[in-house]
């Protein structure tokens, strides 16, 4: 399978996994690109999805996204990857860990997407809850008899864009900093209706007691809809070093240089 590819810096690398599912790297910059120092990075646009489309018959749960994953490790000829895995990305990092953890050199999970079904409903609950928020209606309303629409309909789309991700942030006006992008919707739900009711916590607990757990680090915002207690709990199992910064969904955009000093001393650099 051909996935879209982006490779920027140079010095040991990282391969860079993006969130969604369904979405593309895209979102990720320019903020991600600060990492690039000293290093260099590895983006890819996983299956169905920006850049790499696929057919629709073409299966694209979780096992296809893994298979993805360490393909491109062997296109590398790398015997293991530095992986750092933003929202889905980072839940993606973990279920590659789970399959293959021989493979994995080091872990940097970004807001990553939770460890459990229940956890990930009450993410659900809680950003319905916050866009139903006043404020946010408010703004929807205005943009709505604006007129922008006729008059700027690329400005309206951009806005309305904002408008639709605002309950990620801790606040909602951060969004307009975050690069617009596209989730395909027929991949994000395979991902997911693949899992199932997943609990990843008794396979973390059965791994870490057979094999060497590699150097880890998980970032979570306090403010982040994604309930922050899965990442406590994820950071234990991995006995991972926690950082927790008083930010939404994305420290990337909400404290970008938190975030890179965060990441920057923890992943390898020449």
């Amino acid at each position: 399978m051909q996935l879209f590819t982006r490779r920027v810096g140079s010095g040991p690398l990282v391969v860079v996994l993006h969130g969604g599912p369904g979405a593309s790297h895209d979102y990720l910059l320019p903020q991600y690109d600060l990492l690039a120092t000293r290093r260099s990075l590895l983006y890819y646009d996983q299956r169905g999805g920006g850049q790499s489309p696929v057919p629709r018959d073409t299966p694209v749960g979780w096992r296809e996204h893994v298979a993805d994953l360490d393909a491109l490790r062997e296109q590398l000829e790398l015997d293991r990857l530095t992986l750092c895995g933003y929202s889905w990305g980072g839940l993606l990092a973990v279920l590659y860990f789970l399959e293959h953890p021989e493979r994995v050199a080091r872990l940097a999970l970004v807001s990553p997407a939770s460890i459990t079904a229940d956890y990930r409903r009450e993410f659900e609950a809680e950003f319905a809850r916050r866009m139903a928020a006043p404020e946010i209606q408010h703004e929807r309303d205005a943009l709505r008899a604006s007129g922008l629409r006729e008059r700027d309909p690329a400005a309206y789309q951009r806005r309305a864009f904002e408008l639709s991700i605002a309950g990620y942030f801790r606040d909602f006006h951060d969004a307009k900093n975050l690069t617009a992008f596209r989730v395909n919707a027929r991949t994000q739900e395979a991902v997911w209706s693949s899992l199932g009711d997943y609990d990843l916590r008794p396979q973390l607990k059965d791994t870490a007691s057979r094999v060497p757990l590699p150097p880890s680090l998980v970032l979570h915002g306090t403010f982040d809809p994604l309930p922050i207690a899965g990442s406590r709990e994820l950071a234990t199992l991995l006995r991972a070093r926690l950082v927790e910064l008083p930010v939404g969904h994305c420290p990337h955009v909400e404290a970008t240089n938190e975030f890179a000093r965060a990441l920057d001393d923890f992943l390898p650099r020449a």
